[in-house]
């Protein structure tokens, strides 16, 4: 497969007439009809005077409109997607923060970015879908001119996608990515999942976020695969989407797993009839006991990946069988070199703990406008993940924990995904997460949110007696709180930071 370095030349590399885009009751997208749709809008942004180097917010629910939107602003200007579920003040700052040209949504919209956008005179721009039309057809309302435009292809170095970091204890930086990094990593991602054209990817993940988009658009596409968009996770449809697509891997966070195994007695035709290859999860730690039931279940196995929107997503993964697949273990180094850093910027030998680094041609330039961030996340060329973690001689890495969320208790530094690890072997427990607390003698004090398994009862004096036969009695959380559901961010994932003021632990 040649390497392609922008996305229109991963577009014209596969076969014109193979499926790129699928939807759940919809006729098939071909690349040679994306190619056209992506072409089309890219001649009606120049036409409506955005240049290559403009930003264009995308403000659309999930689906194939949204992918093809994507690759189609991506392809010649800067594609900014954005969260529909955002609140008039989160558009305000964000829209201002990359200086948006323009905001493409949906002519349905009714979301507080009609009002953001008037207030701060940004065009909108409406995307129309059309249900008759292969998944991913659409229209804008943008006037046609007279004049015949051929759209500028912008060079491989352009910046095509800008997405912020989560900003969970500070303002959220502005990552900026090239084409060369989108191509890189699908490259790296369709690779080391061997995929073929014959592959379909059931996309479950949010199309504002690095993984859906990379991780399931992009990889399945630059290899002339196809992938399913569907309106978003649902644990209710993910049964008959898996039953109508018939897609040969998915990939999802945990918390998305969790939620189709609980229904997955209530499917059982439909799971025994499953064409999965593998299934992929990313984004956050997999518990193990997580992943051996999803193998069970599926029969096919689970490859877990780790990745940051830094890095385009992707940096290791497990491999896929035959070669070693190493639960509660994030693989190996898949695309771009990964190495453990101390605090003085050495690199350090086999299974020695310290900071995951990063670099090769997936990873980002750097932070846009915030020099301070740039001086303080790379060195001499590596990328500085935040993550720590250790190496062992064959190169599989293990995460010990985000140095951020790294709990001091009077002194004691304690990793809440140590103590993740041991709580979800409970029987009892099906979801938790550890986080801190503000301690007024110790700084800091160990806490964790638990769901329980249906059915099932236990007290916090018999979870902390469970984990004293495991662990030193200082990581044994002094506050433990029983929840039905744990918050997540708006990609599915369980959040540590803030999570003692969300569930309301901080006087």
């Amino acid at each position: 497969m040649p390497n392609a370095r922008t996305l229109i030349e991963l577009l014209t590399q596969n076969q014109a007439q193979s499926a790129a885009i699928r939807a759940p009751g919809r006729k098939s997208l071909t690349f040679d009809g994306l190619k056209i749709q992506v072409t089309q809008t890219m001649c009606l942004l120049e036409e409506a005077g955005i240049m290559p180097e403009d930003r264009v917010a995308i403000v659309l629910p999930n689906g194939p409109e949204m992918a093809s939107a994507f690759l189609s602003v991506a392809s010649y200007a800067v594609a900014a997607p954005l969260n529909p579920a955002y609140q008039q003040e989160e558009f305000a700052f964000y829209l201002s923060d990359i200086k948006a040209k323009a905001i493409i949504t949906s002519e349905e919209a009714s979301s507080p970015i009609l009002e953001v956008a008037k207030k701060n005179g940004i065009p909108l721009i409406y995307l129309k879908s059309l249900a008759n039309e292969p998944a991913g057809i659409f229209t804008l309302s943008i006037p046609r001119t007279i004049r015949d435009v051929s759209p500028r292809i912008p060079p491989p170095e352009n910046t095509a996608l800008i997405l912020h970091t989560s900003g969970t204890t500070s303002k959220p930086k502005i990552v900026p990515l090239s084409h060369i990094n989108l191509c890189a990593s699908a490259h790296n991602i369709s690779n080391w999942l061997n995929l073929k054209q014959s592959d379909v990817c059931l996309n479950i993940m949010p199309l504002f976020h690095i993984h859906g988009l990379i991780a399931a658009v992009l990889s399945s596409l630059y290899v002339g695969g196809s992938v399913a968009c569907t309106p978003g996770f649902n644990a209710l449809q993910f049964f008959s989407w898996l039953n109508e697509i018939k897609p040969t891997w998915y990939t999802a966070v945990p918390t998305m797993h969790q939620a189709i195994l609980s229904r997955a007695d209530r499917n059982k035709d439909i799971v025994n009839r499953n064409n999965l290859n593998f299934i992929r999860s990313s984004s956050s730690s997999l518990p193990v006991p997580v992943m051996e039931e999803l193998e069970r279940t599926f029969c096919a196995p689970v490859i877990e990946s780790y990745g940051m929107t830094e890095a385009t997503h992707q940096m290791t993964s497990n491999p896929l069988p035959p070669q070693e697949r190493r639960p509660g273990c994030v693989g190996v180094a898949a695309g771009p070199e990964v190495k453990i850093m101390d605090t003085h910027g050495k690199l350090l030998g086999p299974d020695k703990i310290g900071e995951v680094v990063i670099r090769g041609d997936n990873v980002t330039r750097g932070y846009e406008n915030n020099d301070s961030a740039n001086i303080i996340s790379f060195n001499d060329g590596w990328f500085r993940t935040g993550d720590q973690g250790k190496m062992d001689s064959s190169g599989y890495l293990t995460l010990t924990g985000r140095l951020k969320e790294i709990i001091n208790r009077g002194g004691e530094k304690i990793s809440p995904r140590e103590v993740d690890d041991v709580l979800i072997t409970h029987p009892s427990i099906s979801q938790v997460v550890v986080f801190s607390v503000p301690h007024k003698k110790l700084g800091e004090d160990v806490a964790a949110a638990i769901v329980l398994r249906k059915n099932q009862n236990i007290t916090a004096g018999e979870i902390r007696e469970f984990l004293s036969k495991k662990l030193a009695a200082f990581k044994i959380p002094n506050t433990i709180v029983f929840l039905d559901e744990i918050p997540t961010g708006s990609t599915g994932k369980l959040q540590r930071i803030g999570l003692a003021e969300k569930l309301g632990l901080i006087e």
